[in-house]
Parts: C-alpha cells; sequence; structure tokens
C-alpha cells in the first residue's frame, strides 16, 4: 500500500504544478491583456482565445485535484444524517457514477473527440492551434478523475488505512 500512496502521490505533484503552470499562464495572458487594451490602446487579438483555452483547462484539471484531496463540492447534509451502512451503500454509488462518467464519457469520449479533431485538422482562429490539442484536457482530466475515483473507493472499503 506505501508504493501505491508513493505513486498516487506523484501524480498529484504532476497534476497539480501543471494545474498551477496553466493558472500561471491564464493570469500572465489576462494581464497581458488588460495591458494591451487600456495602455497601448490597442488590444492584443490572441489572448482572449488563450484564456478561453486555459480556462478550459485549469477547471477540468483542478476537478481532478478536486477529487484526489476529497475536497469536490457535496452535499453531504443528508449523507451524514444517514446510519453508516447506508452512508457507505451511497458513497460506494456516488463513486461508481463518478467513475462510470469519468471512463466512458470523459475518457473514451475525450480521446474519440480528440482523435476526430486531430483527422479533421480543425484550429482556432486567433491562435491556429488545432482544437483536438485543446480537447486533450477532457481524457486527461478524465484519466484523473477515474484515477482517484477509484481510490476514493478503495479507502471506503477499507483499501487504505
Amino acid at each position: 500500500m506505501n508504493l501505491f500512496r508513493a505513486i498516487k502521490s506523484v501524480l498529484d505533484r504532476i497534476l497539480e504544478g501543471l494545474v498551477m503552470i496553466v493558472v500561471a499562464v491564464l493570469v500572465l495572458d489576462v494581464l497581458w491583456q488588460v495591458f494591451t487594451r487600456f495602455v497601448l490602446k490597442d488590444p492584443s487579438t490572441w489572448t482572449e482565445e488563450l484564456a478561453r483555452f486555459m480556462l478550459i483547462w485549469v477547471s477540468l484539471l483542478g476537478s481532478a485535484v478536486a477529487l484526489g484531496r476529497g475536497a469536490h463540492l457535496g452535499i453531504d447534509y443528508f449523507v451524514g444524517k444517514m446510519p453508516e451502512k447506508t452512508r457507505l451503500r451511497t458513497e460506494i454509488f456516488v463513486f461508481l457514477c463518478i467513475a462510470l462518467f469519468s471512463l466512458l464519457v470523459m475518457f473514451v469520449g475525450g480521446i474519440e473527440l480528440v482523435r476526430s479533431n486531430l483527422a479533421l485538422g480543425q484550429a482556432s482562429p486567433a491562435l491556429g492551434w488545432k482544437m483536438g490539442y485543446v480537447y486533450l484536457a477532457i481524457p486527461i482530466s478524465g484519466f484523473f478523475l477515474t484515477l482517484y475515483t477509484v481510490i476514493g473507493l478503495a479507502e471506503r472499503l477499507g483499501g487504505a488505512d
């Protein structure tokens, strides 16, 4: 189990580092946009599109970080009032729903979305980036959401200390 925790810890640091980099790029991009618009009086043409793409990446990857930390939004008022056995069943059901959605829709469907967009060669208007690379945030996030859901499920079932 210590090896399992060590691997999760490394993945956590990689994912959190990636989120921090994306947030930093987003902040710098928006600052540049404001500077060019209000100081130079000549707004940059690509900053809005980059900000949109960075927001997509930070929200999807951030959701995986939140799930990994157990900080995801949830309504646990009613679950907290349930008997222990019912609470465990409810948590297992929720984890299975999240795992199925993350695996089938985000990971598998996201890979298909990326593949088809790269095959079509769709590019963004201002930056000229292939949209398949922008959409890559979906299967990456789906992978981490699935992984963290399986870890959470194992912890709830007594697989972790």
